[in-house]
């Protein structure tokens, strides 16, 4: 295990216990998140040996990075995942306008959402660290994917995108300045992540699916992603809600407190506690997930 001494967003070696909670997608281990003192930002730690961090996805319930839907929760992940797509690109069009149509998608998964780019028009590029997830993208959008951003040939982008893919992402810090450099003068950089001051990830404390230890390495908040980015010399333009996460992570919640098997009643109290959240967000725009929109 790998133990931080620092805090990524601020630097501050002070935090303390936050919560314990469980791999429940792999390994079945438990993982500690602790706070940070000063900024108040959330992290795993310790984390797995980055040789070893690979094996936490090796998983087909691990959907971002398998075509499988094993289960009656992963059909209703593709079928959002459909509705989703489209919604994201009347997202993008939206924030950039009438720029050239250069896109790269960075943690492209299985490569759903680049296809449905190319589709559109736009010249798309892709990265995926994963080797299995990274040949499905290729097989599906008929594009070369890269291994990493030094990979990409590719000098600027109008366009960066990274769905749930930032709290992944070990060196945060470094990875959002290649990405800085990656970015046109103009251009917008389009980030969702998961925000545990959701009224859900307060309901759900441990068992909230949105903490995916140890795959997320990273707990945001509005406050915490902004001193991120402000550190970063980036600038926040705009925060935008995915609202369908919050009856996603509801669901999913609601199986790991059952152990897995939460049934009928588990998915009716998702369906009811997932419009809880959306209705307690319209006040804070607290969200289950949020998109920030971001400039140079």
């Amino acid at each position: 295990m790998k133990e931080l001494k620092s805090c990524p967003v601020c630097q501050s070696i002070s935090f303390q216990k936050f919560i314990t909670a469980k791999d429940y997608t792999v390994s079945r281990e438990t993982f500690a998140l602790v706070k940070c003192d000063s900024c108040g930002f959330i992290f795993t730690n310790p984390i797995p040996d980055p040789e070893r961090l690979g094996e936490y996805y090796l998983s087909d319930d691990y959907i971002s990075h398998s075509k499988k839907a094993t289960g009656v929760i992963d059909k209703i992940y593709v079928v959002a995942r459909s509705f989703t797509l489209k919604w994201k690109l009347g997202l993008i069009q939206k924030y950039t306008g009438n720029q050239d149509k250069t896109i790269l998608d960075y943690g492209c998964g299985t490569g759903d959402f680049l296809k449905a780019c190319k589709d559109k028009g736009w010249v798309v590029t892709g990265v995926e660290p994963s080797e299995k997830a990274r040949q499905l993208a290729t097989d599906q959008t008929g594009e070369k994917i890269a291994a990493s951003l030094k990979d990409v040939e590719t000098k600027e982008f109008n366009t960066i995108t990274l769905w749930h893919v930032l709290e992944h992402i070990e060196d945060l810090n470094h990875t959002l300045q290649q990405l800085k450099d990656k970015l046109s003068p103009n251009g917008t950089l389009l980030i969702a992540v998961p925000n545990h001051a959701a009224w859900d990830g307060t309901h759900y404390g441990q068992y909230w699916a949105g903490y995916d230890v140890p795959r997320h390495l990273w707990h945001f908040t509005q406050q915490t992603m902004t001193t991120l980015l402000t550190k970063n010399n980036l600038k926040l333009d705009d925060i935008v809600p995915m609202k369908l996460d919050a009856y996603y992570i509801s669901l999913l919640s609601e199986k790991y407190k059952a152990n897995g098997k939460a049934g009928l009643a588990g998915m009716i109290i998702a369906a009811a506690n997932g419009l809880r959240s959306n209705l307690s967000a319209r006040k804070n725009k607290n969200y289950s997930s949020l998109i920030y929109i971001v400039r140079k």
